[in-house]
């Protein structure tokens, strides 16, 4: 709405410039002499006339006084006030952005607010987990309903101000695999145990990505594919699977949680851990701590490692209940890892 107000104001200014000098013309002016005069009297300057009036000539400046002061006083006010506006606005949002991210814990920066970095934000949102928006570009950052850090991604003060250092991890979705790679390194080096995700547009990226830091590579072209040939193949798995990590409004989720140092069932095998039997959750998948390799249908004789990560699927119910099972207390939602 003030933006509108202002484009009008300043239309109405050029119309007075415009009517004013065709009037100068008419009245014997030269263009440039015109233009001169009508803007030396729309702003109340007065340096001098350009040429000695006639009556006609004084009377047309007279209602060029009356209509153009009047106009250029309120569309330069308007503009000003619409400067200050909008900088002091920016200034305010940006103190209050700092207050809100300087409160977060375990969150996850999300860089690049393109579609798939907006992707990304709305699943972690829809899971329950903060995300701060990384981003150069003010038009994506305006409205957004998460915190976020305008700035240049390739300035260690941008990863800084979005509290990488309280973060859980980072999620780097830039539109070149270059300032993907930069990304990595910079966070890797400013944080030695951070998790970061990383977008790879092309095959060729994804070894320099690993080597710059990122603990994940995620191709979303070539993961697209493999999903739409998953569906041509095994259509009612893949959906189950799509299902299940995305759509949190089921009673039932796949989620992976970890065999702390203080887990009352570390070092117990899963049979006498009871882990299915006493929580109602189904154990999918373990991964032994130091192993890139899942064990599918772990085995009853499975000791359950400090650093061992279970893939299980449940209730909600059956989740916490597993939670306190491997805790030993009620440690919360937050206690899984996605």
């Amino acid at each position: 709405m003030r933006r509108h107000r202002v484009s009008s104001a300043l239309l109405l200014l050029l119309a007075v410039i415009t009517a004013g000098t065709v009037g100068y013309v008419l009245l014997g002016f030269g263009v440039l002499d015109a233009l001169y005069q009508t803007v030396t009297t729309v702003t109340t300057v007065g340096f001098r006339e350009v040429k000695p009036m006639s009556h006609a000539g004084m009377v047309f400046t007279i209602v060029l006084i009356l209509a153009g002061v009047g106009t250029a006083l309120y569309a330069l006010s308007l503009a000003l006030e619409s400067f200050l506006d909008g900088h002091f606005r920016r200034q305010l949002e940006g103190r209050r952005m700092e207050r809100t991210i300087a409160r977060l814990r375990d969150h996850v920066i999300v860089c690049g607010y393109g579609r798939v970095g907006r992707a990304a934000a709305q699943h972690l949102k829809a899971s329950g987990h903060p995300v701060v928006i990384v981003d150069r570009d003010l038009t994506r950052l305006e409205g957004l309903p998460y915190p976020y850090v305008l700035g240049d991604i390739s300035n260690d003060e941008a990863l800084l101000a979005a509290g990488i250092e309280r973060a859980k991890a980072l999620v780097a979705t830039l539109e070149t695999d270059a300032d993907n790679v930069y990304v990595a390194l910079s966070a890797r080096a400013l944080r030695p145990d951070l998790v970061i995700i990383a977008r790879a547009r092309s095959e060729d990226s994804t070894a320099k990505l690993y080597r710059a830091g990122a603990n994940r590579v995620v191709n979303a072209q070539l993961i697209g594919g493999r999903r739409m040939a998953a569906y041509a193949l095994t259509p009612d798995v893949a959906e189950f699977l799509d299902v299940v990590m995305h759509d949190e409004t089921l009673d039932f989720r796949i989620e992976q949680v970890e065999i702390g140092e203080q887990s009352p069932v570390r070092d117990r095998r899963i049979d006498d851990a009871a882990v299915s039997e006493r929580t109602g959750v189904v154990v999918l998948a373990a991964r032994p701590p130091g192993s890139t390799a899942f064990v599918p249908a772990p085995p009853v004789h499975l000791e359950l490692a400090v650093g061992t990560i279970l893939i299980v699927v449940g209730t909600p119910a059956q989740l916490d209940e597993l939670r306190t099972v491997v805790d030993g207390h009620s440690a919360g939602r937050g206690s899984l890892r996605r």
